[in-house]
């Protein structure tokens, strides 16, 4: 079977981005000027990644800069180094005190950093998450790359196709705790009871969001199974770890690789033949968009009401779905034949 390649793909060439992240200098408590920002309120937006130095996050939260310097607000960044559960309470605590006007932040757990957050937003702090959601209870809008069942889907099926139906897989995850992953992973599991009955998950192992212990479970996996035909690593870090261990070991071209990754990471390892197909959103839509809502929010256009509308700039208009969900789109595969149209 064979997978469409979306019309998305014209706007996410022209919406990839080739910038360093970095700080903006600027006090986090000083209001934006509003800029074009309607009744020009206090609009400082801080990103707050799962962890900072991860290039999946460095082009969403460039994507966000990009945003936020179109409307003439004031960008920020700050974040852990490490991707564990309780390390962005002190950010999240330090940014209320700083009195910005809405953190966007993507939740190493969904429980962790709720108390944070509901007192950010009791202190007029709006709260928007992405790609990793909390508690609907600590945020007032959740920006969804794409459904849970859309990405848990397109990954199963392009395993699949790659292992022709039948035989052993592994999951390479990132945190245990990281709702999204777990999210995906679930549903992941019934796609595979319901429509692959001849393909057995082994395991799902955990390379908690950092190259070298991704790499690691790599290993460890392949030496635990020797009949493993593929493995899905639905993390960016992850998949580039396990496709640079797989690229340079004697299981290249016999264990099958997909997940999500960016085209930059995995470019090399699709056109060396390590893998044949993974899939993405735009990560620099995703933090452009997280932008656009915080402004809707701050500026009252928007409570995260269910049938809320607001405007994203480049990217159209949105509307607030059931729980302040708003969805970017459907996911995108990538592979030799379109892959070197990208850039990000």
């Amino acid at each position: 079977m064979k997978f469409a390649r979306k019309a998305r793909a014209g706007a996410i060439v022209a919406a990839a981005l080739s910038v360093a992240l970095v700080a903006t200098g600027c006090a986090a408590g000083d209001s934006g000027d509003g800029g074009d920002g309607g009744d020009g309120g206090n609009l400082s937006i801080t990103f707050l990644p799962k962890n900072l130095g991860n290039a999946y996050f460095d082009t969403s939260n460039g994507g966000g800069e990009e945003a936020i310097s179109e409307f003439g607000g004031t960008y920020a960044e700050v974040g852990p180094t490490e991707a564990t559960p309780d390390s962005q309470v002190s950010f999240i605590n330090t940014l209320t005190q700083q009195g910005v006007g809405a953190i966007a932040v993507s939740a190493n757990d969904p429980e962790a950093i709720c108390d944070a957050l509901n007192e950010a937003r009791d202190a007029g702090v709006k709260v928007v998450t992405f790609d990793s959601d909390t508690n609907p209870d600590c945020r007032d809008v959740f920006i969804n790359q794409a459904t849970a069942e859309g990405i848990a889907k397109i990954e199963v099926d392009l395993i699949a196709e790659q292992i022709g139906g039948a035989g052993e897989i592994a999951i390479l995850s990132a945190t245990a705790n990281a709702t999204n992953q777990n999210a995906w992973i679930e549903l992941m599991k019934e796609e595979l009871a319901a429509n692959y009955p001849d393909i057995t998950l082994v395991e799902v192992v955990y390379g908690d969001d950092d190259d070298q212990t991704s790499f690691d479970k790599t290993a460890a996996l392949l030496q635990t199974y020797p009949n493993l035909k593929g493995i899905i690593s639905p993390t960016t870090v992850g998949i580039s770890a396990a496709a640079r261990y797989l690229s340079t070991s004697e299981f290249k071209g016999k264990v099958a690789l997909t997940g999500l990754g960016t085209p930059n990471q995995m470019r090399e390892y699709v056109e060396d033949g390590t893998v044949t197909a993974f899939a993405l959103w735009n990560p620099a839509d995703l933090g452009y968009l997280a932008a656009y809502a915080a402004k809707a929010l701050i500026e009252g256009e928007i409570t995260g009401a269910e049938g809320d509308t607001f405007d994203a700039g480049k990217l159209g208009s949105y509307t607030v779905g059931a729980d302040g969900v708003v969805l970017l789109g459907d996911p995108y595969v990538f592979d030799a034949d379109n892959i070197g149209d990208f850039d990000f």
